[in-house]
């Protein structure tokens, strides 16, 4: 592709505002979890927005359109492609943005630029479309073993249901705890609810999405939301925060239409069932538990009450708050599949919640999204080995074990 031609081609009207409008205040960068492992302001997010601009306005600008599209070097387009993919997409620059800019948006637009022009992604994120093509799954793990880890066994699940449970890719096959606490827990809901087939089950789109690989996505929508259809679901529940992310936001104009069910973190399904008396707490700890929001669950999609309004009722425990939370809250380091080829950044960022949670006194990190439960297990293994020992737990594998 002539890098002459149009850098806009993957953006919407409001997305080149928001390009127009970052002032460089700086004021993202105290929140940046890369920023904070690294100090490499060349790929921090103000110096990303001030290159991307510069792209625009050598083919597109004014002098452009006398003068014909400027020349821009290749090595300058590569190092931008680095900077971009580096990012963990967490949206925590968006947040504190003074004029909101809504990066957690941004980041993959301009990631699927850089796809359209060869530049991305980077090692193993390029092997995700051939992996979700014939396994289901971007892990390539076989698709018959979705479910037969951790699936428990006589676990009622309905032929057809109002209410449908997705598993989801990273919690199948890395957090396994986590979807067999969903499971159990809902279990003792008692609502008949129903699955897809373990083959039948594929990936819902996030991880295509998320590193600017777009051209399976429309078939791979269609195909689940047509199945939860066929079995009757009106509320699809999942535990992944990239999951919901992208049933919300991006199923429907993928589909094509409104979606035929709702989408439900499984926090605000469990909360709502608390609140109702479908479910009730019969155990206890006396442990001292801290909450990590996901970055896509609390930025991305505006859930930060109901994770905590389930820990404040299982009686005895003590419940602590990151300096950092809700909407604040840091990165855990997993996001934006950077985790795939930025290691030692996602390792060094996720250790930073894991020594707050030390200093603050907790027996157990609480988190909700198997990215989180697989990074930050991942991180601790060997870590501080002479320091006080904290345990992470998923917040529906700590529920299972009360009610």
């Amino acid at each position: 592709m002539p890098e002459s031609e149009s850098f806009t081609r993957c953006l919407s009207a409001g997305q080149l505002v928001e390009l127009d409008a970052c002032a460089r205040c700086g004021e993202c960068l105290k929140y940046c979890p890369v920023q904070e492992v690294t100090s490499d302001k060349s790929i921090s997010p103000p110096e990303k927005i001030r290159l991307f601009r510069e792209f625009i306005a050598n083919t597109e600008g004014l002098k452009s359109k006398f003068f014909g599209p400027g020349k821009i070097d290749r090595r300058l387009l590569e190092d931008f492609a680095k900077a971009v993919y580096e990012c963990t997409t967490c949206g925590a620059c968006g947040q504190a943005c003074t004029v909101g800019i809504f990066t957690q948006r941004l980041w993959p637009m301009l990631r699927r630029e850089m796809v359209r022009r060869g530049l991305g992604p980077f090692g193993s994120q390029r092997e995700t479309p051939a992996a979700v093509e014939k396994t289901g799954n971007p892990y390539g793990k076989p698709a018959g073993e979705r479910f037969s880890s951790w699936l428990p066994a006589g676990l009622k699940i309905a032929g057809r249901a109002k209410l449908g449970y997705y598993a989801g890719c990273t919690g199948a096959y890395e957090a396994q705890p986590m979807v067999r606490g969903d499971v159990e827990v809902l279990g003792k809901i008692g609502e008949p609810f129903t699955m897809l087939d373990a083959e039948e089950e594929a990936c819902c789109g996030f991880p295509l999405f998320i590193t600017g690989q777009f051209e399976l996505l429309e078939g791979l929508v269609k195909r689940l939301v047509d199945a939860y259809a066929r079995r009757g679901v009106e509320t699809l529940v999942c535990s992944c925060p990239c999951c919901v992310n992208m049933m919300s936001r991006d199923w429907p104009p993928f589909y094509g239409a409104k979606l035929p069910f709702r989408i439900r973190h499984i926090t605000q399904y469990v909360a709502a069932a608390l609140d109702g008396g479908r479910l009730r707490i019969s155990g206890g700890t006396g442990e001292t538990l801290i909450y990590h929001d996901p970055c896509y669950l609390s930025r991305g999609v505006g859930i930060t009450e109901e994770p905590r309004s389930i820990l404040r009722r299982i009686p005895g425990a003590n419940l602590l708050e990151f300096d950092r939370h809700g909407a604040q809250s840091r990165c855990c380091g997993a996001g934006g599949a950077a985790r795939k080829v930025f290691h030692d950044n996602a390792i060094a960022i996720a250790r930073l919640s894991i020594d707050e949670a030390r200093r603050k006194g907790a027996h157990r990190l609480v988190l909700s999204c198997p990215a989180c439960y697989s990074k930050v297990g991942e991180a601790m293994a060997g870590y501080g080995e002479n320091e006080r020992h904290i345990r992470i737990v998923d917040i529906m594998e700590l529920l299972s074990g009360v009610i």
